[in-house]
């Protein structure tokens, strides 16, 4: 890892392993820290004391996207390196272990993309799930064109990625964008017996059965984050994009044009 300080890693005698990204309270990310997740769950992968993985953040958010204020996520797309960030977002759908993402707050943009990069995700009702990217005036990216479908179904996925409307913990235990509901302070604990409970069965099984039911997921997303990059490039030039970026920062409601 080349940020180690960013990302805590523990294991338990139940052969779970916890995996904090620790940029709180909101938890930004951008290529470092996805590249540094993509390396710890590679090297988990190889240690026969971890069955399963909970993927939580410290402090109040599970990951709120771009920070669109300083440095992260959104500035490396308008440097143009989305490309570098996908490529290593491809390695954790790569993964051979079953992911639990504990989503406390919010899973925003980007966030929502890492959480469902995960097999299962646990949240409260105080948790929202958003894909705000056409509020930005700009594309979705990592990979939620496959992988959002694929949980919610496609009309609950158009919903979400045309209006960049936000859903409650409750909508989201109801479309299936979630798949327990727990008080917030219950969230990681849960997501943990989660875990804990797949690590129980034979792990070569579970990484069999995975390996079925995910198919050709990271070579599916591999493809769709080439799309989701060059439309992202594009959108880029755009006015919208500029009016979008400056109406999130200035905390109003975006005056969009169509150029």
């Amino acid at each position: 890892m080349n940020h180690p300080d960013q990302i805590a890693v523990s294991i338990d005698a139940l052969y779970v392993a916890t995996v904090e990204i620790c940029r709180p309270p909101n938890n930004y990310f951008d290529t470092s820290l996805i590249t540094d997740l993509a390396d710890v769950f590679a090297r988990l992968d190889e240690d026969e004391a971890c069955r399963a993985i909970v993927l939580c953040s410290e402090g109040r958010h599970f990951c709120a996207g771009a920070n669109l204020g300083g440095t992260g996520n959104a500035q490396q797309l308008e440097a143009g390196q989305g490309g570098d960030l996908y490529r290593e977002a491809v390695r954790i759908f790569s993964g051979a272990l079953p992911v639990v993402a504990a989503v406390q707050g919010a899973a925003i943009g980007g966030g929502l993309g890492l959480a469902c990069a995960a097999d299962f995700r646990v949240a409260s009702p105080r948790s929202r799930f958003v894909a705000n990217f056409s509020l930005l005036g700009f594309h979705h990216g990592f990979g939620l064109t496959v992988t959002l479908p694929r949980i919610v179904g496609n009309q609950h996925a158009q919903s979400m990625l045309y209006t960049g409307r936000r859903v409650t913990g409750d909508e989201a235990l109801a479309i299936g964008l979630c798949d327990r509901l727990v008080e917030p302070e219950l969230i990681r604990a849960e997501a943990q017996d989660m875990a804990a409970e797949i690590a129980r069965a034979a792990p070569l099984a579970v990484r069999s059965i995975r390996e079925t039911l995910r198919g050709g997921l990271a070579a599916q997303v591999r493809e769709a984050t080439l799309r989701e990059d060059a439309e992202q490039e594009r959108l880029r030039e755009t006015i919208d994009f500029t009016e979008g970026i400056a109406a999130t920062a200035d905390r109003r409601v975006p005056r969009f044009v169509g150029r």
